[in-house]
């Protein structure tokens, strides 16, 4: 038995082909926008793809290029704000990052996938993945508990050596055994694998997705592990994104919004 703890990383973030935007800035007369770009007046590619994308809706580009349109914001971060002030967060749906989740718990996995709108996921799956040990994240208050962690390693530590038994009586580092067997045994030896054992997943979630993500698995009402992943989640959205998140108050693991419903 092995104590993990859950860890995140961000393996994709949003990329713009800027010769692309400038073909169709081009077409549609708002080349002027991207000049900002190289006046430092544009940001991160997720935030400048938010403002692009919030921009082709009113054809804002600049003053003129739609009779209706007198004056815009020119500062990204008040262009930003104004988006999520007035819930216009369709325009956040193109804006995904990817994050491998590794460490986290079965509970963990089994409460994530409820947030299926706006995200992708594949997770390790232990049909196939074989459990020669049983790694396990333990919080602080639990660790602090010797009774506790005495009757609970010993209780892990004869689970992970069931599963070292099985795998040695169903023969399956055996020579020639086919992969179909392989497969079968280790579906059924999951089984006898607690919801705690740690295990990862990739996870891609749009910028609309992981405000409401953040804020509901951040509440004090939710379970421990997922408000610590979703902290840390939180916290590397607001350093990739902060004029996207920094409406959040973080109050005691909570990250609570100023605009909510975008």
């Amino acid at each position: 038995m092995r104590t993990v703890e859950p860890e995140v990383f961000l393996v994709a973030r949003p990329q713009i082909d800027y010769q692309a935007i400038a073909a169709y800035l081009r077409e549609v007369g708002g080349e002027r926008w991207l000049e900002r770009l190289d006046r430092d007046q544009l940001d991160t590619d997720a935030q400048n793809l938010a403002e692009f994308a919030g921009r082709m809706c009113y054809r804002s580009w600049e003053p003129g290029l739609n009779p209706n349109v007198s004056r815009i914001r020119e500062d990204q971060v008040r262009y930003l704000e104004n988006i999520l002030r007035s819930g216009h967060g369709s325009v956040l749906e193109h804006i995904n990052f990817t994050f491998v989740l590794h460490n986290v718990s079965r509970v963990f996995t089994h409460e994530t996938v409820r947030h299926r709108a706006g995200t992708a996921i594949s997770q390790e799956s232990l049909r196939f993945v074989r459990l020669d040990e049983l790694p396990f994240w333990f919080p602080d208050w639990a660790q602090q508990d010797p009774e506790l962690m005495k009757r609970a390693t010993a209780l892990l530590t004869e689970m992970e050596a069931f599963q070292q038994w099985m795998a040695g009586h169903f023969r399956l580092d055996d020579d020639g055994v086919p992969f179909h067997e392989k497969k079968h045994k280790t579906s059924f030896m999951r089984r006898f694998a607690p919801d705690g054992v740690a295990t990862g997943l990739v996870w891609t979630a749009n910028i609309r997705a992981l405000r409401h993500t953040i804020e509901m698995r951040t509440d004090a009402g939710a379970e421990e592990e997922i408000r610590l992943v979703f902290g840390k989640i939180g916290e590397i959205m607001r350093a990739e994104a902060p004029a996207l998140f920094s409406d959040y108050q973080v109050t005691d693991g909570a990250w609570v919004p100023g605009w909510r419903k975008v």
